[in-house]
């Protein structure tokens, strides 16, 4: 694998598994939620200083987003879709 690949398919598993949402996760790193759509897409190609904002807002190691997957392993599912409300809505009487 790639090592552009190998950082998106870790960086999204990492997310995933946190249940952090993509917007989220670009603005508490403080860069563009389009910009990590595309890293997570293999269209853009992070910095170390990128990556390394990352690694600390997901609080892992840097070489984490460098870990080969296992042979055969699932590309890291997608969060549901839509965003969650601040707090639960109130039934209408």
């Amino acid at each position: 694998m790639k090592a552009r690949a190998l950082v998106a398919w870790n960086v999204r598993r990492i997310r995933v598994d946190r249940g952090i949402p993509q917007e989220q996760l670009a603005y508490d790193a403080g860069i563009d939620r389009s910009y990590m759509s595309g890293l997570e897409r293999q269209s853009e190609n992070p910095t170390i200083d990128l990556l390394d904002r990352l690694a600390e807002t997901l609080g892992v190691h840097l070489s984490e987003f460098f870990v080969q997957p296992p042979k055969g392993a699932a590309t890291p599912k997608t969060l549901p879709k839509g965003r969650k409300s601040a707090r639960p809505r109130s039934k209408k009487q």
